[in-house]
């Protein structure tokens, strides 16, 4: 008999069934015993009559979350969650589980969860709970709307290292790894290769991948290891064609999110757009300053996001043309303005979630521009040379997913948004 998923059984109302999943409660009244069987599509009560003999006796032996296969009549039952059970015929235990757990799955009602360092410990525990696995469903879905968009719109998907013999972004902190004779670097980001890729005539690409930042920060919003998206196009006329190709993006994943009955606005296109100029102002005007003229602050970004939530409904916006303090030396620079780049970040939530620019693609410029960053050009001559031989007009942006996720579910910080989250001080399990 094949496997019938527990959100399918209401459609199998009197016919045998075999089921698979784990023993979430366990209730003896007697001579009839009740379980509650959870697998990845939801839960169903088994009933166990005293005159099923072999599988009466054998409850008596099973713990919590001991993970067992069941075979039964599905007869319909107001009082049972889902309006219907499961009468067993047959059950086969597949894994005992020890009868301690380390952190509860399902915790007391009214009481305090768990706290956070302990349940990332147990992180496969952890992620028995429907508000954790519904995290890692939610990202699914959301990747799967950014790979319908890149699909739909002749996206190339490229696969970048990350080993790298050069840091790829000015002033973040590297991870230095021994690379046999040498030194190498985990990528901070696909940036360079995607701008290869650029240069190589592939004109769009994407890339989903490890990103590694060795800053010893410990915020809600750091991680030293990340997921990013990432993507690039060619022949733009300036940043604000990357800017409407992501919002793009974004609806699309929202709209599939939404299918979940997730409870997510979609935001209207166009998002809104502030200079980074305007946006000081504004936030001036606010009473909030403090912050650097070429940076935001993480209370910046919120009152800002709250101020064009007020002002236009919409939870996203952009903030463009950053001052060249605040920018990595590949950002391109306004003819007229060089102090400004042709860059932007993207606030949702009042949580930056996406940094992206035009790049700069003249190698003489880009040579300069590094020169005044104070950096060392014969480690980046590979990078530069993608330049030398022809290469179009082209931007992109780095996406944090997790970051998105944080803000979608209402997270207190992007490690709950992360399957296994690696950050200062932890690199287990």
């Amino acid at each position: 008999m094949e496997r019938t998923y527990i959100r399918d059984i209401k459609d199998n109302i009197g016919k045998e069934v075999l089921i698979n999943g784990f023993i979430q409660t366990i209730r003896d009244q007697g001579g009839i015993k009740f379980l509650i069987i959870r697998d990845i599509t939801g839960i169903v009560q088994i009933v166990v009559l005293k005159s099923e003999k072999q599988s009466f006796e054998l409850i008596k032996e099973l713990s919590l979350e001991s993970v067992v296969e069941i075979t039964g009549l599905v007869k319909e039952e107001k009082q049972a969650p889902g309006g219907f059970e499961v009468q067993a015929e047959n059950i086969e235990v597949l894994s005992v589980a020890d009868p301690e757990l380390p952190i509860p799955v399902i915790e007391e009602k009214g009481g305090d969860e768990t706290e956070s360092a302990k349940r990332f410990d147990w992180r496969w525990i952890d992620l028995r709970k429907d508000d954790k696995s519904i995290i890692l469903k939610v990202w699914t879905e959301f990747e799967r709307g950014f790979r319908d968009y890149f699909n739909e719109n002749d996206y190339i998907q490229i696969y970048t290292p990350s080993f790298m013999g050069t840091s790829s972004e000015t002033g973040a902190e590297v991870f230095e790894v021994k690379y046999f004779d040498k030194k190498a670097y985990l990528a901070q980001s696909p940036q360079f290769y995607k701008q290869m890729a650029m240069a190589s005539g592939l004109e769009k690409v994407f890339t989903f991948g490890p990103v590694f930042r060795a800053e010893p920060s410990f915020t809600t919003r750091h991680l030293t290891e990340f997921t990013g998206f990432d993507f690039e196009i060619s022949y733009i006329r300036d940043h604000y064609d990357i800017m409407n190709e992501e919002e793009k993006m974004i609806v699309k994943s929202f709209e599939r999110i939404k299918r979940m009955n997730i409870d997510i606005d979609i935001p209207s296109i166009p998002f809104p757009k502030l200079t980074m100029e305007e946006a000081k102002k504004k936030l001036s005007e606010n009473k909030v300053s403090g912050g650097k003229p070429y940076d935001l602050t993480s209370e910046e970004e919120t009152v800002l996001s709250q101020i064009i939530k007020k002002e236009t409904g919409n939870d996203f916006v952009f903030v463009t043309n950053w001052p060249i303090e605040g920018r990595p030396f590949y950002h391109m620079r306004f003819e007229d303005n060089k102090s400004l780049t042709k860059s932007f970040d993207l606030l949702y939530k009042g949580l930056e979630v996406t940094t992206g620019a035009q790049r700069e693609h003249r190698p003489n410029i880009l040579i300069q521009q590094a020169k005044e960053k104070g950096m060392d050009i014969e480690p980046l001559n590979d990078y530069i040379n993608f330049f030398r031989y022809g290469c179009p007009p082209h931007g992109g942006a780095g996406i944090g997913p997790a970051r998105f996720i944080m803000k979608i579910l209402n997270l207190a910080s992007v490690k709950e948004a992360t399957f296994l989250p690696r950050d200062v001080k932890r690199l287990r399990p």
